[in-house]
Formats: structure tokens, C-alpha cells, sequence
């Protein structure tokens, strides 16, 4: 599991919706999809107040408006199945933790406000599936806790992560990719929220396992996600290039091995010639010598090797020298 389509709740609610997005996702090479499991009355008070980039309706209304039944649940995560890709939502209550249990959710995704859920970590984590806890709004404190929380549990990843929409580059945080690895020694990766390319693919260059990118069908529909968030022909971008920093990652190159350059050179480096006719006896001068293509004869690199040397015949112009031109 490398790259994570983030649905969260663009959705709005239409199961078809949720279900073409499965689609689109799989589609474009996403590795898992990622969905958000609320219970309204579980997880807010009726007057919570809502983030300022949201307020055409109550949080509250809308999460009642947007939830999924049980069965719905269980019916996108086959959905999933049928398209080959994971399921994976985020529970941010005691009862989602019990819906995606039934549901058999195949990993858990803590989502940056759920990090000092405590209660919630621990659920989870007597689950012990895979974990990804999301960073985006904690400090290492806070961190030091979840993960003391989960770390009874399944595989942990920790995702670098900055819960500002959209984030500023200056915001990101790259260096914390490294300062997770060395503090906790789990698996790392990075929830994005930038517009952009950049982030993701940093990320990826600086040891993140796993890129996590809310998608959507487009950046118009409603919603507090689908204007930060990839469509379909941005997202199928983003996998081709993940996947091409991780391949590079992999494979470390040895400089000193030039056999896959053999032809380069010969058609591209210079070899040293005569910059004009030369008799037999002469002693070679600097103001004897041109350097030109192709780089199969005595390397330019060489020249003052035969500096000095006497000549054994008289050469012509452009005469590509040899060993056997000198006494």
C-alpha cells in the first residue's frame, strides 16, 4: 500500500458517488481508498462549531446527512475488493471503531484531529490492524502519546502532515519525515494537502513510504475537501510519477560503472589528432595537437602524454594518433 486516494467525504453522501469514486481511483493506480466514518451523535455536540472554511450547513447535519449505513459500509468495502484496492476509512468515535470492525476494515487511519483520542488509540490498536496516524495538527508530545498508545497494536505508519488548506510550501514540513524515522523507527509517509505536485514527490525522495492525496471528481463539487483535492487526471499523474521517485530510490547507480556508455563516448568525447601536417622526427608540441570527435582514439584527456614525444612518420592533418605514431 504506497498511494492512498483520501475520498474522506467528497462523496456528499451518494453511495454512487462513493462507489464511482472507487472506480476512478482504481483507475488511476491508487493503491487504497480512504473514506471517513462518522456517527454524528457519537462524535459532536449538536452546537460544535464548524472549521471557517465550512459553514453552508452544520457539522453536525451535514455528517448526519453524509454518514453511510452499516451495510453501505460493508458494501463499498466489496466495492473495493472488486476493483483491487484497500479499504480504509477513519473512525472518529468509539462506535466507528465497532462499524469498521464488522465492517473488517483492512487498516485504520487516525486522522489529525483523533491524535489525543486516547480512548479511540486504544480501541484501535486492540484491533491490531495497520495503522496510519496522521500528524497534521500535533506536536512531538502529543505524537510521543499516540504512539505509546498504539504501539501494542498493528503495523504503525506515521504520516508528516499539516492540517492547513491549502498548505503554503514554506509549511510543509519535509525535514519531520526524517525526525519521525529516527524517533519513532516505523514506516513514514506524508498526507499531503498542497495544490500541487511538489510535496507528494518530495516526500517520496525523502524516505516516505506511503503519499495519502484527496481526490476528487472535481474541484467544483461541494464540500470542504474537493477544492484541495486531485482529479482524476492529476491524481493518475501523480501515481506515474510516485512511482517512477520510488524506482529511483531503489536503485542506486555506481558512478564508476560506465559500460552502459560505451557508445556515448566513442560518438561523443574527443580524440586527439594533428592540428596540421607533421614530419617524421618532430617533437610534439601543445600547438600540435586538436581534440575532436569521435573518442575512440587517444582520450583529450591524455594530451600531455604525448607532448614531447618524437614522431615516427610523417602524418597528415586531423591524423587520429596512436601509440605506434612515437618512438
Amino acid at each position: 500500500m504506497k498511494i492512498i486516494a483520501e475520498i474522506g467525504s467528497v462523496h456528499d453522501g451518494s453511495f454512487g458517488n462513493a462507489c464511482k469514486l472507487i472506480e476512478a481511483a482504481a483507475a488511476c493506480g491508487a493503491d487504497a481508498v480512504k473514506f471517513q466514518t462518522h456517527i454524528a451523535e457519537a462524535e459532536t455536540l449538536a452546537n460544535a462549531p464548524s472549521p471557517g472554511y465550512f459553514q453552508a450547513e452544520s457539522r453536525i447535519d451535514y455528517f448526519k446527512r453524509t454518514g453511510f449505513s452499516k451495510d453501505q459500509w460493508k458494501n463499498l468495502k466489496k466495492h473495493c475488493a472488486d476493483h483491487n484496492v484497500k479499504f480504509l476509512s477513519s473512525p472518529f468515535s468509539l462506535e466507528a471503531v465497532d462499524w469498521l470492525e464488522d465492517v473488517n476494515v483492512e487498516a485504520y487511519k487516525i486522522p489529525s484531529g483523533e491524535v489525543s483520542n486516547i480512548p479511540l488509540l486504544v480501541k484501535v490498536a486492540k484491533t491490531q490492524k495497520p495503522v496510519l496516524l496522521s500528524s497534521g495538527m500535533s506536536n512531538w508530545k502529543e505524537l510521543d502519546a499516540a504512539v505509546s498508545a498504539l504501539k501494542s497494536g498493528g503495523p504503525l505508519t506515521i504520516l508528516q502532515c499539516s492540517s492547513i488548506y491549502p498548505c503554503p510550501p514554506e509549511k510543509v514540513g519535509i525535514n519531520v519525515i526524517a525526525e519521525m524515522k529516527a524517533r519513532y523507527n516505523v514506516a513514514v509517509g506524508f498526507s499531503d494537502h498542497t495544490l500541487s505536485f511538489a510535496a507528494p514527490l518530495a516526500a517520496a525522495a525523502n524516505g516516505a513510504t506511503v503519499i495519502e492525496k484527496h481526490f476528487t471528481f472535481s474541484k467544483l463539487m461541494y464540500g470542504s475537501d474537493a477544492k484541495h483535492s486531485m482529479e482524476p487526471e492529476e491524481f493518475k499523474r501523480l501515481c506515474i510519477e510516485l512511482h517512477d521517485v520510488w524506482k529511483m530510490m531503489s536503485a542506486p547507480v555506481n558512478k564508476d560503472d560506465l559500460s552502459g556508455f560505451k557508445d556515448m563516448k566513442r560518438i561523443f568525447e574527443k580524440s586527439i589528432v594533428a592540428s596540421m601536417p607533421l614530419k617524421a622526427g618532430a617533437q610534439i608540441r601543445i600547438d600540435d595537437l586538436a581534440f575532436k570527435k569521435p573518442g575512440d582514439g587517444i582520450n583529450a584527456s591524455e594530451y600531455l602524454s604525448i607532448v614531447g614525444k618524437t614522431l615516427v612518420r610523417d602524418l597528415p592533418a586531423d591524423h587520429k594518433f596512436t601509440k605506434e605514431d612515437f618512438k
